[in-house]
């Protein structure tokens, strides 16, 4: 890549930016970031380039970390990183028993003779401790305001408990943790910008959630802010749930308001910076000019009139006046309401007014247990209420549950639904994966009269023969929002995690600046956060806590011949027996070990260890994609499949116990006892269903009887 003053040739972005910053003829020139990186051996990462995105003003900045180190104390943590504690060993202590306990027994924890005897810390009471943590370096500062409802009364007092969404936006954008996982698409709203600005994405994400510990059981709405990176998800506000007292007809438009009023002050300076743009230090100390793109009432008289022109009644939303912020394009598609609950609101109903409760009950109980899905035993016609995961578990088999009782038009716009339900979760989408689930939907509504046929549609008055349901018409918005979401991928907690892995920085004197290391990336798939750690100090990675890794089995799993597929087991077994109660094993492990050491080998009567689970994982061209642990009996297929394909079905995970004598190699490694199938139809032999059939494969026997091949 080519230095933009003097044409330089450099291998790498690094090798540039040192250029830059060393050359004096070359250092005072904006430097563009839309520069193709390599993303893996062989590979290139390809993005779209805009001619006046990107530039770099300054180097060397101070990023989130580097700020961290100007704290108040930062003489005392010249010799002690770990100030106020005494060392690394009584602040994991700290960390533990705020993340675990409440105050009244972290301070009981405290007073125990067994902590006193051993290595009693600094700190011997939990507020002690918790002013410890108060003087950790600091993110966005946490306000506390009260919200007025003139003209109208509330049980109790409104409190926003809120940050700063610029501020927030500034910690985030310059945290090297994500250094290697943002991305900035300089889409349209480029065009309308000066030249060499950067645009950084707002993402807000808001739930119902009761926040417990060291709150007082308060119940709030959450309001998440991401910007272009992954797993950067921070709080910026608690929002008050509040209950009017007023009639219940006014009391969701009232809220409503008060919802839009605190996103209005929580955000105030993001649509300042959305307007006329700000100055922010990335990750790597680079400062760059960016932008962040997304009255009391005659409250009868407005609701009648708000509703008759189908509107909420907010007169005041808080995208007013936030520059390119059109609700039609940053409110994305909810995965968990309007697909998993609208499944289960209807589709689901659907099927139980077609089958019967007591039909649909009974197919579901006979279905074969699968370790990592939910078997329901007893049915599902009773349930009222589910998990997101049960939901899903639901939808793998809804299809397959119903065929063959009810119409083929029915299970045709039923599976439609479930293929776009599966392709809407897809991680990465293209613009053939987006025309795929927009084919779904409009398969289904091509067979959906079906549904009405069979008077599967019922209200309380009998029958319904029309589909004006809100959460089916938003799935016409999938298609049409994802292209526009690119960007995407309290207090204390916050200071805890940050510090602890800065602290860890520190005291091994490792560099701020999270440098891109592509061959490292190319094997691991993990938390940001985890996948630094693991790169420059593996051993303390259990110190850490985060969003749930992906655990990369290529490591230390067995690998398939071509490399591209790891088997792995847990160390442990599940159980040590001779015993199993699939009837024509014990004859086909003695042929095996026969096979592999000879007639009368001694390892026959060696103890056998099972395990109820294994993982596969299958290693793409970019990066490894773990596949979910599979039933032992479960028959796995992927399409596209031929018929002459051999399908094997798991019955057994297990290995011959290492006690004793060396057992040979072909012994010594987890075995797989498989049963197998055959195709014997594709999905396009059965339009409806879209599914492939496969039957037992059997062998027949000296004496003409018909066994399992396995």
């Amino acid at each position: 890549m080519p230095c933009p003053t003097c044409a330089t040739q450099f291998v790498s972005v690094e090798d540039l930016c040192t250029h830059l910053t060393d050359d004096p003829c070359c250092n005072g020139v904006p430097v563009p970031l839309s520069i193709c990186q390599p993303a893996g051996p062989g590979e290139e990462r390809t993005a779209r380039y805009h001619e006046n995105s990107g530039s770099i003003y300054s180097f060397e900045e101070p990023n989130t970390f580097d700020r961290m180190r100007a704290h108040d104390f930062k003489t005392h943590r010249t010799h002690n990183v770990y100030y106020p504690f005494a060392d690394r060993e009584e602040w994991e202590l700290a960390k533990f028993l705020s993340n675990n306990l409440n105050q009244g027994q972290i301070t009981q924890f405290l007073k125990l003779l067994w902590v006193k005897a051993w290595k009693p810390p600094a700190y011997t009471s939990a507020q002690q401790m918790f002013t410890f943590m108060d003087a950790l370096p600091k993110g966005p500062k946490w306000r506390c305001m009260t919200i007025h409802t003139e003209g109208y009364i509330t049980t109790h007092p409104v409190h926003l408990i809120w940050r700063n969404a610029l501020e927030v936006t500034w910690h985030i954008f310059g945290n090297p943790v994500f250094a290697n996982d943002m991305e900035f698409d300089p889409y349209e709203i480029q065009d309308q910008l000066p030249p060499g600005t950067t645009i950084v994405p707002i993402v807000l994400a808001s739930d119902k959630t009761p926040v417990t510990r060291q709150s007082g059981g308060l119940k709030m709405h959450p309001i998440h802010l991401d910007e272009a990176t992954a797993h950067a998800w921070s709080c910026i506000a608690y929002m008050p749930i509040l209950q009017f007292v007023c009639h219940p007809d006014f009391c969701s438009l009232l809220q409503a308001r008060v919802w839009h009023q605190c996103i209005d002050i929580v955000c105030e300076n993001l649509k300042i910076t959305a307007a006329t743009g700000t100055n922010m230090v990335d990750p790597s100390s680079h400062l760059c000019y960016v932008f962040t793109p997304p009255h009391p009432w005659k409250v009868q008289q407005f609701q009648e009139e708000a509703k008759a022109l189908h509107l909420s009644g907010v007169q005041l939303p808080f995208w007013r006046d936030w520059r390119f912020g059109d609700p039609a394009l940053f409110l994305s598609p909810d995965i968990l309401h309007t697909l998993h609950k609208f499944f289960f609101d209807h589709i689901l109903k659907w099927c139980k007014e077609v089958l019967g409760a007591d039909e649909l009950d009974s197919r579901f109980r006979r279905q074969h247990k699968c370790i990592g899905t939910h078997h329901f035993a007893q049915g599902v016609s009773h349930i009222q209420q589910m998990t997101g995961r049960e939901h899903r578990d639901i939808q793998r088999t809804i299809v397959a549950t119903i065929t063959g009782v009810v119409d083929v038009d029915f299970i045709h716009a039923v599976r439609a639904l479930i293929n776009f339900i599966y392709q809407a979760q897809s991680s990465t989408f293209t613009p053939s994966s987006i025309t795929d689930m927009n084919s779904s939907l409009a398969e289904f509504h091509r067979f959906k009269g079906a549904i009405v046929n069979a008077e599967a549609r019922r209200g309380t008055s009998g029958p319904i023969e029309h589909f004006e349901i809100p959460k089916l018409e938003l799935l016409a918005s999938f298609g049409r929002a994802i292209p526009n979401l690119d960007c995407l991928p309290l207090d204390r907690e916050d200071t805890a995690r940050q510090f602890d892995l800065y602290a860890l920085l520190r005291s091994k004197t490792l560099s701020l600046t999270n440098l891109i290391d592509n061959e490292f990336k190319e094997v691991v798939d993990i938390d940001p956060a985890f996948g630094w750690i693991m790169r420059i100090d593996p051993e303390n990675v259990s110190h850490f806590q985060g969003p749930r890794p992906i655990r990369n089995h290529f490591i230390r799993g067995l690998l398939s011949e071509d490399s591209r597929v790891a088997f792995h087991v847990t160390v442990s077994s599940d159980l040590a027996d001779n015993h199993t109660m699939l009837p024509d094993f014990p004859n086909l492990l003695r042929f095996f070990i026969e096979h592999v050491n000879g007639p009368g080998s001694h390892f026959q009567t060696r103890l056998l260890n099972a395990w109820n689970k294994f993982h596969l994982q299958l290693h793409s061209d970019l990066r490894p994609q773990p596949c979910d642990a599979k039933s032992t009996s479960t028959a796995l297929l992927y399409s596209p499949v031929p018929l002459d394909v051999i399908v094997g079905q798991v019955r057994m995970v297990f290995g011959l116990s290492m006690r004793g004598s060396v057992l040979p190699p072909q012994l010594a490694e987890p075995l797989l006892y498989v049963q197998l199938f055959k195709v014997i139809s594709c999905p396009q032999d059965d339009p409806a269903v879209m599914m492939y059939h496969v039957r037992r494969r059997f062998q027949t026997g000296p004496d003409g009887t018909q066994s399992r091949l396995e």
